[in-house]
């Protein structure tokens, strides 16, 4: 049944998803044609407030840049292919490899958004060279695993209200992970989510006739015969002790974090840990100086985008359209079904705002008012929010794109399978939201 729902899902966006690129200039269109028409401000101020955000993501963009750049850099390392390959190996027909990739990814996510975007990716990568499976089925198998990430350690939405100080703590106080995070209901969706995703993508996958597959060969890094030294530089430039002298400082750096200071995971800590793994892994500067060469074609997408997602996110937010549309949904709420409006305006929100902590910061002060007047958990409207933010990035393709750049694909390759994972995953969390 999944494979014959897949088909024409896969058809149809094939035809008519446009390129991430066009998708974000219609986005901007239709938040700038509702801003006007519904919350009746001036094109003026619409323009104001895009032309004044589109940069507010600047840092965010080398974050997620970085994210591509030293995941692929450290995966490109020889000691990380040897061992994605002996992973890969362990898949031993194209339904074990479509399975295999997706509880990667699933508890990669779990652990760390950005972790699980490039392990995925990466993972898939080396899938693809070992067997013969449809390549657009495993990407988007890889990129399906991100939905677990703000049920997850790293959501921003349950770490931001169990923060000291947070800008809703006189409203709600601070809520401890254990009833967001680790609560019953929030661990048995994570788990039902692992169960029910990488059945339903096996499910999914196409009869050989009608596969796409990729040549193993084209996914092959180009392995350069040994370098001839015959400058001072090059010595530098192929010395292991130099690189060593920089990358285990930051490894030692990272164990201090971690184990004297009890830090986290952040998307800092996150490419630090890639940046410097890959330092010491490549063992030479040339060697990574290489890999970088290679990473940085992917990226081109994050670049142009990223900023036009701000001024989106500008308008929606100053606009007062995000508040607006939540606070029609949550209008059709009751005591039993708040946390399902909150999880389906979540969802639509996050479309145009795709940011869990700037869609919480938007929702929140909408949101929290009807959770105290229904008498409805707070906790529990507080994850509707994440589990809605995570579930819409199946098929907003502004975080695939560090996916796609890895694995050399366009949305319109994945999408139609993450739109049938959208319907059916939609399903089991607002159960779970609502009835758990």
């Amino acid at each position: 049944m999944l494979k014959a729902l897949s088909r024409p899902a896969v058809k149809m966006v094939e035809r008519y998803l446009p390129d991430p690129y066009i998708f974000v200039l219609l986005l901007t269109v239709i938040a700038a044609a509702a801003a006007i028409a519904v919350e009746r401000q001036t094109p003026l101020d619409v323009l104001r407030f895009w032309g004044d955000g589109f940069w507010n993501l600047l840092t965010f963009s080398m974050q997620m840049l970085l994210v591509l750049v030293t995941g692929f850099m450290l995966a490109s390392s020889p000691p990380v292919k040897r061992l994605l390959q002996r992973l890969a190996g362990l898949a031993r027909n194209p339904g074990a490899a479509i399975v295999l990739v997706t509880l990667v990814s699933l508890a990669a996510s779990w652990i760390n958004w950005g972790f699980g975007l490039v392990v995925g990716a990466l993972f898939a990568k080396e899938l693809a060279k070992q067997i013969r499976v449809d390549y657009r089925l495993l990407v988007a198998s890889a990129y399906s695993g991100f939905i677990v990430w703000h049920g997850g350690l790293a959501g921003s939405v349950p770490l931001t209200i169990a923060t000291e100080g947070h800008f809703a703590v006189e409203q709600i106080g601070v809520i401890g992970t254990s009833e967001t995070i680790f609560s019953l209901f929030n661990l048995v969706i994570v788990l039902a989510l692992f169960i029910a995703v990488p059945l339903f993508n096996r499910l999914m996958l196409p009869d050989e006739r009608d596969s796409v597959f990729i040549d193993p060969s084209l996914l092959e890094d180009d392995d350069d015969a040994r370098v001839r030294i015959t400058r001072p530089a090059e010595r530098l430039e192929n010395s292991m002790t130099l690189a060593w002298l920089v990358g285990i400082p930051g490894l030692l750096f990272l164990l201090d974090h971690f184990v004297l200071q009890g830090g986290g995971l952040n998307l800092n800590v996150v490419n630090f840990l890639f940046l410097f793994l890959a330092i010491v892994l490549h063992r030479t500067p040339r060697s990574l100086l290489e890999s970088l060469q290679e990473a940085i074609k992917g990226g081109a997408g994050i670049v142009i985008q990223f900023p036009f997602y701000a001024g989106i996110m500008a308008i929606m937010v100053q606009s007062g359209l995000a508040e607006t549309l939540s606070q029609a949904l949550v209008s059709l709420a009751t005591e039993t079904t708040l946390p399902f409006w909150t999880f389906i305006s979540a969802g639509i929100v996050n479309i145009f705002v795709p940011s869990g902590g700037g869609q919480w910061a938007v929702q929140a002060p909408v949101m929290l008012p009807a959770a105290e007047a229904l008498g409805v958990d707070v906790p529990r409207v507080a994850m509707a929010v994440a589990w809605g933010d995570a579930w819409t990035n199946l098929l907003q393709p502004f975080w695939a794109l560090p996916v796609l750049g890895i694995a050399g694909l366009k949305a319109k390759d994945i999408m139609g399978f993450c739109l049938v994972q959208l319907l059916l995953t939609g399903i089991i969390i607002a159960v779970g939201l609502t009835f758990l």
